[in-house]
């Protein structure tokens, strides 16, 4: 038998076919590696054992039975049948149910001793056990305490990536090459791979899974800062296109406002950081809250570029957010004598040709558009500016390819998540930080308040003054559909201990069920507002379904748009004066800021309303937090505190950092420990200083790892 590796697929394993295969990979599983790092999403602790006299309060919990009848099945329907025998312990006697299972007839027998876990339950008086899991206590297989529990998919149960997981597990640890210097791990007290990996899919206890995920984040957070330094240290004997510091008076004598302190600081910034010449390229992030003039910002870079002689381009996630920014941008710039451009997806064939030849014969100073403008039939005589605006929304790759098309050019990208300062040196670590910490005076404050299902009524109406008053609506709901919170997964008892944060594996808190968006938008045209025009987006529609739908909220003909948070994206909608959130304790505070931000954009008083049932300490906390909190900078660090820095990414945030296997910075979701973050970001500098390019043989794995975790050659790394 061929010997398996890393990198075999997952189709070398024993056990695994055609389907299994394809089922795994709908979960971007593809290699053995791949299996190893598709890592639990939570535990459950069947290390508690209770005696059935103490169980029937309704909470998962192990219990140790002698089975005591033999198992009788039934039929009850045509579809249906069902398995019931008694167990008992020293306190008493339960009846096991199974449904639809009638092999376990032959695994259940008179004075065989099993650990079930379920959730014990009287019906008719009759405590019962109903398809709980189980497995036999035998004298010399000690029962593990924590049970992991996986991302499943169709056609894949638990049981099955169990197994699987294990078999990868079993061919690759003992010859696995641990790609930490062992000077770094024996300092920093981690466990090898070999241990981490074992430990996160098996745990022994509570501390082992500590100390293995503490292991795994470090690796993570360790690799990507390595390719971040590496990144940067590339540009560092670049040269790039010169912008001799030019007086920005001609723009800002146009603007009807003066610029902030944080503004003029940031400006200064940028300026000196785009001087060039023999310096590298300014490789730079602008963050500041929703409001707080990145846009002008940019248009002073614009601007300094176009006076220098150079081009510029602005690319956006959306078309809408596109024609947003060349409404505003374009007649500013032509009043200045120059020229912009706009470049979408949706553009004919003519009109991109057209634009193509332009800004290759140098006749446009600046172009907007979306991801249109990686064409590769797209260049540029003279770029000196790249701005990427949602950085959030673009991957590393995408910058890179933008780059490509001209090495010198300056490079600015902008963000309207407030990010905590430790954790924009690890994503950003290739990027100088700039930040807006300033809003702009007159900016109106989105009063905020939180309330429960029994406000529903006055919520409506509160909906109906604000539409009759000339206002918009949002409403954000968590899900698309009824159901989807547990996707395909079978529904399964269990104590979980979830993975929500590294330092804290919690039991999950009981939580009122989602409120779907398209289910809520018809209720609400139907049933509460058939007078009104309400309207839905989420995310699974097609783009020019959703760029449809935006355009006639913002063109005013949507009266109440129900969303998911696809909404958050910088589009301006100057009416729209009202943010429910539907839900609001399953939001990050980030995510909420954010939602926040959409509203308040005009001169209408605006207000946003969190409606949550929860009853949970931390929930209340949260939304306290947001009722409480303006500063963007300081919802940002509590959220880190609180959840790790899970709302700091969108879905597609990390696309160009997604390797063939293992890492994708989901692991650094799960830290909120800022000392670890920074502990990775410190050793990875001093690694780099002693070994610039890691080309220490020693370091051979290490550079191998993060090459796999950015999935990009050395030659386009941003």
């Amino acid at each position: 038998m061929e010997r398996l590796t890393a990198d075999s697929p997952v189709r070398a394993l024993p056990g695994v076919g055609d389907a299994r295969s394809a089922a795994f990979a709908r979960m971007g599983v593809h290699t053995l590696r791949d299996l190893v790092y598709h890592l639990p999403r939570a535990y459950e602790n069947r290390g508690r054992v209770r005696l059935l006299k103490d169980g029937l309060d309704g909470t998962p919990s192990s219990f140790l039975l002698t089975v005591a009848t033999e198992p009788r099945s039934a039929q009850i329907r045509r579809s249906m049948s069902v398995v019931r025998f008694r167990a008992f312990d020293d306190s008493g006697s339960v009846e096991v149910v199974f449904f639809n299972q009638n092999y376990v007839c032959d695994i259940f027998h008179v004075g065989s001793c099993f650990r079930f876990y379920g959730t014990l339950r009287a019906r008719r008086g009759t405590p019962q056990l109903v398809s709980p899991a189980y497995e036999p206590v035998l004298p010399d297989r000690p029962l593990p305490a924590f049970v992991p529990r996986y991302p499943l998919s169709e056609n894949l149960s638990g049981r099955i990536v169990e197994k699987t997981v294990a078999a990868a597990l079993r061919a690759l640890l003992p010859s696995l090459q641990d790609f930490l210097p062992e000077e770094i791990r024996r300092r920093l007290g981690f466990p090898t791979l070999s241990y981490a990996l074992l430990s996160v899919h098996a745990p022994a206890d509570e501390q082992s899974l500590s100390r293995a995920l503490r292991r795994l984040v470090f690796d993570e957070l360790f690799c990507f800062s390595l390719g971040m330094g590496l990144s940067r240290s590339r540009r560092a004997g670049s040269f790039s296109f010169p912008c001799p510091p030019c007086d920005p008076a001609p723009l800002l004598q146009k603007l009807p406002y003066r610029l902030t302190r944080a503004q003029e600081r940031v400006f200064s910034e940028i300026r000196d950081d785009m001087r060039g010449g023999d310096r590298p390229p300014m490789s730079r992030i602008l963050v500041g809250d929703v409001g707080s003039g990145k846009t002008v910002c940019a248009a002073l870079a614009i601007y300094c570029a176009a006076i220098a002689g150079g081009q510029s381009v602005l690319m956006v996630p959306t078309e809408i957010l596109a024609r947003q920014h060349f409404a505003d941008l374009s007649p500013l710039l032509a009043s200045l004598g120059l020229r912009t451009g706009l470049l979408l997806g949706a553009c004919t064939k003519k009109e991109k040709e057209r634009i193509c030849s332009e800004t290759a014969e140098g006749k446009l100073d600046l172009l907007i558009g979306t991801h249109a403008l990686l064409n590769d039939k797209l260049h540029f005589p003279r770029l000196c500016l790249i701005v990427t605006d949602e950085q959030h929304r673009f991957g590393v790759r995408q910058r890179a390819l933008l780059r490509e098309k001209e090495s010198a050019a300056h490079l600015l990208v902008m963000s309207a998540t407030p990010i905590p300062r430790t954790l924009a040196l690890t994503l950003y670590g290739d990027l100088d930080i700039s930040r807006l910490d300033e809003m702009p005076p007159g900016r109106q404050r989105v009063d905020t308040y939180v309330v429960n299902e029994s406000y529903r009524e006055r919520l409506n109406r509160f909906i109906r003054r604000q539409v009759e008053e000339g206002g918009q609506v949002y409403v954000v709901c968590p899900a698309i559909e009824e159901e989807e919170e547990r996707g395909n997964e079978p529904e399964e008892n269990g104590e979980e201990l979830k993975l929500d944060r590294l330092d804290l594996l919690t039991e999950r808190e009981e939580r009122p069920p989602l409120k779907a968006a398209t289910v809520y938008a018809a209720q609400l045209q139907k049933e509460v507002f058939p007078d009104l025009h309400v309207d839905f987006l989420h995310g699974k529609m097609k783009s020019a379904e959703k760029e449809a739908v935006m355009q006639r909220f913002v063109e005013g003909h949507t009266d109440i748009l129900v969303s998911t948070t696809v909404i958050e994206v910088g589009v301006n909608v100057p009416r729209a004066s009202l943010m429910i959130v539907e839900n609001a304790e399953r939001f990050g505070l980030s995510q909420l800021h954010q939602l926040r931000g959409r509203v308040g954009r005009g001169t209408r008083k605006s207000y946003c309303v969190l409606v949550s049932d929860a009853h949970g300490e931390a929930a209340r906390a949260r939304l306290e937090v947001m009722r409480t909190t303006y500063d963007g900078y300081a919802i940002a660090e509590r959220d880190l505190e609180q959840r790790g820095p899970g709302d700091f990414f969108s879905s597609s945030c990390d696309s160009g950092l997604r390797q063939s296997g293992g890492m994708s910075l989901h692991l650094l979701r799960l830290c909120s420990d800022t000392s670890l973050m920074e502990s990775a970001a410190r050793e990875a500098r001093a690694l780099l200083a002693s070994d610039p390019g890691l080309q220490d043989p020693q370091h051979t794995p290490l550079r191998s790892e993060v090459d796999r975790l950015f999935r990009i050659k050395e030659s386009t790394l941003s």
